[in-house]
Formats: structure tokens, C-alpha cells, sequence
């Protein structure tokens, strides 16, 4: 019994230890971002100020007066929203076919998908833009932009949304179907309430992926239709990386997502969770 408390004791402290440690640890990049912020380009390559320096708001001054950091937020805020509004339309009746009622080919198709993500994006780069520049004419439009996160994310939708539905009890669609809905009125009736947890946390991912996107959003875009990722990707020169400014703009890109994740992280668990207790 002795042995057992004492272990017992030394796990009630060891492990939240290790989980601090490791929270620090991922935690720090962001504090050092933050940090940086508030320094000079020229304090913030000096190890002297280190820690120890005159915090100035002259980044972000100059982020919102000189760089125009409204419109490529709003621009962020428009592609994201809409990708995601998108792949939700188009992923939950596609996850509901898939759910209830399934082939032999259901499987396949779903691996498929899921394989689509690990075409390297360079690979397409230069037909996605040859093709947008000279025949299609949408290169830097927030069309483009929502159409090309929206089919990026797809995969990742269907995949989460199938596996909400499939912890849906065939019999109560098979109800509805008795009744006389129709799959359009089974969908919005009875699907999406009684999945509305898995849904929420889908999109709420499905936001974030579109929001950090970065590769595409700076290669597919010049000016009008540019994010926060083609802001801060402006923040370098042939001298160098100016540091100072780097980290305010990022900071101000990274913000709103962290305050968002921050008061939905309820919502995001129980999604998340959803169907895993039988």
C-alpha cells in the first residue's frame, strides 16, 4: 500500500510538471513573437536587448498606417469565412451519402480523397498559375483564393463529417424517410441538429487551416485579393528580415485566431470528442 501512495504521489506531481514543461515549450515562440514586437528593428538582432529594452508601438503604428493592415485582414476574413461556408455545403451531403448510405467503392473513394493531400503543392504551382494568369483570368481574386482553400480543405471536411454522421443511429434517418422528408429536409431536419457539436468544430478547424494558409495565399496573389500570409511575407528585403516589423504583423495575423480558438475551445472539444464514448 505504501508503494502504490508513493507512486501515486510522485505521478500527481511528475506529470504536471511534464505537461508545463511542454506547454512552455510551445508556448514560447509565440511569447517571443509577441516580445519582439514591441522592439525596434535594430534592438530586436541586439543580444544586449535581449529582455531588457524601451518597448515602442512603432511596428504596429506602421503596420496600420504604411501597410495597409485592414484590407488584408478583411480580405483574410472574406476567403476564410467563404471556404469554409463552401466546403461545409458541398462536404455534409457528400459525408451524409457516404454515412448512410455507403458501396463498395465508399472506402476507396474516402482513402482517395485523404491521398490528395500529400500531392506536394509546388507540383501544381506553376499549371495553377499559368492557367489562372493567361486563360482563366482570376489570378489574384478573392474567387480564386476561396475556390483553391475550399478544395484543400475538402478532404479534411468529408473525413471529420463522416465520422460524426457514422455515430448517428441509421434508424432515426430511416424514420424520417418513413415520414416522408425528403434527403434535402433529412439533412437540415435531423442530420444537422443532432450533429450540430461535430459540425461546429469542423468548421472552426476548417476556418483556421484557411486562415494560416500561407503557400497558396502568397503564390495565387499580388494585391487585390491578398491576405495577412502575403502582408507578412512583404516584411523582407535584399538587406534582410526586419525583425521588429516581422513580428508585429504576425502577431496581428496570429491574434484573432488565438482569441478565437481561445473562446471556443468548448465547443471545439465536444466536437472533437463527439461519438467517442459509445
Amino acid at each position: 500500500m505504501a508503494i502504490v501512495a508513493q507512486h501515486s504521489r510522485f505521478s500527481s506531481i511528475a506529470w504536471p510538471v511534464v505537461a508545463w514543461v511542454v506547454g512552455l515549450i510551445f508556448f514560447f515562440p509565440i511569447f517571443w513573437m509577441v516580445l519582439t514586437s514591441f522592439k525596434t528593428d535594430a534592438d530586436a538582432v541586439k543580444p544586449e536587448y535581449l529582455f531588457f529594452f524601451s518597448p515602442t508601438l512603432e511596428n504596429y503604428l506602421n503596420m496600420t498606417e504604411n501597410y495597409d493592415y485592414w484590407r488584408f485582414a478583411i480580405n483574410s476574413v472574406i476567403t476564410s469565412v467563404f471556404a469554409t461556408v463552401f466546403a461545409l455545403f458541398v462536404g455534409i451531403p457528400c459525408a451524409y451519402a457516404m454515412a448512410f448510405n455507403p458501396s463498395r467503392a465508399t472506402k476507396d473513394v474516402l482513402m482517395w480523397m485523404l491521398s490528395t493531400k500529400m500531392l506536394p503543392a509546388a507540383a501544381v504551382l506553376y499549371p495553377m498559375t499559368f492557367l489562372t494568369k493567361n486563360f482563366l483570368g482570376i489570378f489574384d481574386t478573392h474567387f480564386l483564393i476561396i475556390l483553391v482553400l475550399c478544395l484543400i480543405n475538402l478532404p479534411i471536411v468529408i473525413w471529420m463529417l463522416f465520422t460524426y454522421f457514422k455515430e448517428i443511429p441509421k434508424e432515426i434517418i430511416e424514420a424520417g424517410k418513413m415520414d416522408g422528408v425528403t434527403t434535402w429536409g433529412e439533412i437540415r431536419e435531423i442530420l444537422i441538429p443532432l450533429a450540430w457539436g461535430g459540425i461546429a468544430s469542423t468548421a472552426l478547424l476548417t476556418f483556421i487551416f484557411c486562415w494560416n494558409e500561407a503557400y497558396w495565399t502568397v503564390r495565387l496573389t499580388t494585391t487585390e485579393a491578398a491576405t495577412l500570409s502575403k502582408l507578412i511575407e512583404g516584411n523582407r528585403a535584399p538587406e534582410g528580415l526586419f525583425f521588429g516589423r516581422l513580428s508585429a504583423v504576425s502577431t496581428a495575423a496570429v491574434g484573432p485566431i488565438v482569441v478565437l480558438g481561445w473562446f471556443c475551445q468548448k465547443q471545439l472539444v465536444q466536437g472533437l470528442t463527439f461519438g467517442a464514448v459509445k
